[in-house]
């Protein structure tokens, strides 16, 4: 998927949302434990409530992986079913890799051409030759890691380094990086006061917001501060819509919550 159709359907859908899909079997309705692929049921449920409502999905792989090939087949259903139903969708594998080039080369294979995802999460740690591989695919796009909203972020992202901040040295650089306009950033929902400074750096670079609502993140005050002409923003939510219920109104209640969100967002954009 291209920049410019994601935007169109900002636009369209006066929404700017994304659900993570970050199935636990410990939290699904105990009913779905009775079908055949409890995690794919669970997730064709929520995407057929909530698809017109969000513009976006991003499954974190980790909650695939810690179900075996079990847990991977899902995953593979859940984007394969997507791309099907709803190709207007943009997807994100939540995977956050990174490592030597070659080996970037396989990861960026396996989630953008095997399971056809538009995006894939990466930490810059080990510099340019860990990232570009990913960025060499066109009409896919890499979300870096820029500035998290864990509170281990303070460890090493806000450290100063020439009286600048880590994070912002990884913004800079990443820029001057070989196909930099297929890249997309993370930037925590609970660090939404930096985003002031962050834009003035990537002024029109898309963001990836987690940590609105179960992390205590506020909309008002990330849309304040890193809203562009064209949003620039997807505001991830994801335990708070996916487990809005534990009985069989899971579906219902989830649509519930994201359209909350997404009334919230068109408000934002009508003013």
């Amino acid at each position: 998927m291209t920049q410019d159709q994601l935007i169109n359907q900002i636009q369209k859908k006066q929404s700017f949302l994304c659900i993570g899909l970050d199935v636990d079997l410990n939290k699904i309705p105990k009913h779905l434990l009775k079908e055949d692929d409890p995690i794919f049921a669970f997730n064709k449920a929520i995407i057929d409530a909530t698809q017109h409502l969000c513009v976006a999905y991003k499954p974190n792989t980790a909650f695939y992986e810690a179900y075996g090939i079990e847990g991977w087949e899902a995953l593979k259903k859940t984007i394969d079913y997507l791309n099907e139903h709803y190709p207007e969708q943009y997807t994100i594998a939540d995977a956050k890799r990174g490592d030597i080039g070659n080996t970037s080369a396989m990861y960026a294979k396996a989630f953008f051409e095997d399971l056809g995802f538009d995006s894939v999460t990466v930490a810059p740690y080990m510099g340019k030759d860990s990232v570009e591989p990913f960025l060499e695919f066109e009409n896919k796009h890499t979300i870096l890691l820029a500035l998290t909203s864990n509170e281990g972020a303070f460890d090493f992202q806000t450290k100063q380094i020439d009286k600048t901040e880590l994070y912002k040295h990884v913004l800079a650089t990443s820029k001057t990086w070989k196909n930099s306009q297929n890249l997309m950033y993370v930037i925590g929902a609970t660090k939404a006061e930096y985003l002031k400074e962050i834009r003035q750096i990537i002024p029109d670079s898309f963001l990836l917001v987690p940590g609105v609502g179960a992390q205590g993140g506020n909309l008002q005050d990330v849309c304040k501060y890193g809203i562009t002409k064209d949003v620039g923003l997807l505001i991830n939510s994801s335990r708070g819509i996916i487990y809005a219920s534990q009985r069989e109104d899971f579906a219902q209640a989830a649509a519930q919550k994201a359209e909350a969100l997404q009334q919230q967002m068109q408000a934002i954009l009508s003013n």
